[in-house]
């Protein structure tokens, strides 16, 4: 994965699209199935949480179906561009011990990788307008180009590759 420029505002405008069509689509197919299954299977002790479970649940497949489908449509690029670098980021912060253990003993793939997560998390941090943490993030930075320093590495985000996370 590679860090991409994302236009914040339509970034914003799609998310905030597919959130609230979600949330429409969820409440109305969920209460249109359970009443559905309801009407077809009454139940005379007047529980009906298994149907309204079954309601949820096959909507929230339903999404998940249609968000996989149209993921490639242009309207979703930024979205998903977003969604799986916070993968990606999630992928790197579990293995971020050993990784910065590495990175002590001047392991070259061990530094790329802390800078693309420190480079993706601010860009991340930027988008969503959570900037409450940058101060620490460049702390963090600093401690990371003092040691790229030390064992002569040039950090560069478009070095990463995320096969080298099967090392650590």
């Amino acid at each position: 994965m590679q860090l991409e420029e994302i236009n914040k505002a339509r970034y914003r405008k799609c998310l905030n699209r597919v959130i609230v069509a979600c949330i429409i689509v969820l409440v109305v197919g969920s209460l249109s199935i359970s009443q559905l299954l309801i009407m077809l299977f009454p139940n005379e002790s007047g529980s009906h949480f298994f149907w309204n479970l079954l309601g949820v649940v096959l909507t929230c497949i339903c999404i998940g179906w249609v968000l996989n489908k149209y993921r490639t449509h242009q309207a979703m690029t930024e979205v998903v561009y977003v969604w799986e670098l916070k993968q990606t980021l999630n992928r790197i912060n579990r293995k971020m011990p050993k990784l910065k253990a590495a990175a002590n003993e001047g392991n070259i793939d061990a530094l790329q990788t802390i800078h693309f997560c420190y480079a993706g998390s601010r860009q991340l941090w930027q988008l969503d307008d959570n900037t409450i943490t940058m101060d620490e993030l460049a702390i963090q930075q600093a401690e990371l180009d003092s040691l790229a320093k030390q064992f002569n590495v040039e950090l560069n985000s478009k070095d990463f590759k995320e096969e080298v996370l099967a090392q650590f």
